[in-house]
């Protein structure tokens, strides 16, 4: 009876005492909410480290592993994301065949490659990709011939990641002697395009407290005149970096902490002032290119979940701006005013989703006119003049979430599947000269093309392939 009293006592004053102890917690506790974050959620391994931390082993690139490739001696260039002028025209003078046999034009070699939508810079008479490297654990720089795909070297460094609707997505950029990768985690490479030694590794989550996004990163990185332009969304919207030496030159503010999209920065000039166009996850802005003021933003354009097409400057300080997520709004032209450092921007007009919208790429500006595949009804490429009114459309040809670019007064887009079309590139109509089955049996052929010296370069998830489309 007396223990069975004793444990009675006992057992209320543990009841007490953790009545107490919680009454503590609850007056002291944290005044943020918690939610469960399920493995996956913003496309980060389970093992890996947080986004915004910079906790974890901090990368470093290994030794330059050399192949047996050898460099072309065509010496034509596509150096980055969207070519030479970031305008997803080629503009050299080699006239592409207007017609195809049965089996399509020539295919020079084909590659396999970790899965992921990365394509490649063409400079030097090589290829210049970021892959990813699953058995070794590593984002890898591979450079290629372009005659025949053979590797002339490689180099990598160690990073955690896990297939997450793939893996790599950006292009690297070419300055001379120099290749910038943006990895899937956020790190920024600088390479030898020769000998491919790293010359520097930055890590813009651990330095720059930038958040990975939902799909790893899709930003491929901008080199204007001497300087590698970075959207990190962390510390600072943008920042300046001395591409040779890594050095930050200038980091202009965040004021509304964005965090970063998979968007690429666009280059524009307003009212004589050379500015850097971004669409961060609350709006979009304008960056002074000469010292990282931030002369505009608006939060009028609704980001919605993960946002891929760059803008797309347009005459007369107008910007047209599309995605594919929103369900009221699919495209919108805004206009900037102002001079100096007061700027402002406006909405001129806004588009449905059925008028027009984008998932994943960026509209081209063509003879005062705008061509792109609209997200809705499976992917027709329509053309539109500047005030975003429809021209034409294709029709029954429809290209999903596929690239597509213009060359020779041609318009080259292929769909999901990897089927590659070949049409005029007309404003007043709608005509396809040629298509063949560029990949076999493809999936998820999204990745953006290179085009150089003729030379089309094309890729699905885990495929890469060299065409010649150049006129014999």
């Amino acid at each position: 009876m007396k223990t069975h009293r004793a444990d009675i006592i006992l057992s209320g004053a543990l009841a007490i005492i953790a009545i107490l102890a919680l009454g503590v917690w609850w007056h002291t506790r944290s005044p943020f909410q918690l939610e469960v974050r399920h493995p996956g959620q913003d496309g980060s391994p389970q093992t890996a480290p947080g986004s915004g931390s910079s906790a974890g082993p901090v990368a470093v690139a290994g030794k330059p592993v050399n192949g047996n490739g050898a460099a072309s001696k065509l010496l034509a260039e596509w150096p980055g994301f969207r070519g030479p002028k970031r305008d997803g025209i080629n503009d050299e003078k080699v006239s592409l065949a207007r017609s195809w046999p049965p089996q399509g034009p020539p295919v020079l070699w084909r590659l396999t490659l970790g899965e992921g939508y990365a394509s490649p810079a063409i400079a030097h008479g090589c290829l210049y990709l970021l892959d990813y490297d699953e058995a070794a654990g590593a984002d890898t720089m591979r450079c290629l011939s372009l005659d025949d795909g053979r590797e002339i070297w490689r180099n990598s460094y160690k990073v955690v990641l896990t297939r997450n609707h793939g893996i790599s997505r950006t292009m690297p950029v070419v300055a001379g002697d120099y290749v910038i990768s943006f990895g899937p985690r956020c790190h920024i490479a600088c390479w030898s395009a020769k000998t491919g030694e790293c010359l520097w590794l930055m890590d813009l989550v651990g330095q720059q407290r930038a958040v990975v996004p939902r799909w790893y990163a899709g930003q491929c990185p901008l080199i204007d005149k001497d300087r590698l332009i970075l959207a990190p969304c962390g510390d600072s919207l943008l920042i300046a970096v001395d591409y040779k030496t890594g050095k930050v030159l200038w980091k202009s503010p965040n004021p509304r902490r964005w965090e970063m999209t998979h968007v690429s920065i666009v280059p524009m000039d307003i009212q004589g002032r050379r500015t850097y166009v971004y669409c961060g996850s609350g709006g979009v802005a304008g960056v002074a290119a000469d010292d990282g003021t931030l002369l505009w933003d608006t939060t009028a354009w609704p980001v919605q979940f993960a946002h891929a097409p760059s803008p797309l400057p347009l005459p007369d300080d107008r910007i047209f701006l599309s995605s594919g997520y929103g369900a009221k709004t699919g495209a919108m032209l805004l206009h900037i005013t102002g001079q100096g450092s007061r700027f402002s921007a406006a909405v001129a007009a806004e588009f449905t989703p059925q008028q027009f919208n984008s998932e994943q790429q960026t509209p081209i500006l063509f003879r005062d006119h705008i061509f792109g595949v609209r997200k809705r009804g499976g992917g027709q490429l329509v053309c539109m003049d500047l005030q975003g009114k429809e021209i034409w459309n294709s029709g029954a040809d429809r290209f999903g979430h596929g690239p597509y670019m213009l060359a020779d007064n041609c318009i080259l887009a292929m769909d999901n599947s990897g089927r590659l079309v070949l049409a005029e590139a007309k404003t007043d109509s709608y005509q396809r000269l040629a298509s063949f089955q560029a990949i076999e049996d493809g999936h998820d052929a999204w990745g953006p093309m290179s085009l150089a010296g003729g030379r089309l370069i094309l890729r699905d998830l885990t495929r890469m392939a060299c065409l010649d489309i150049a006129s014999h």
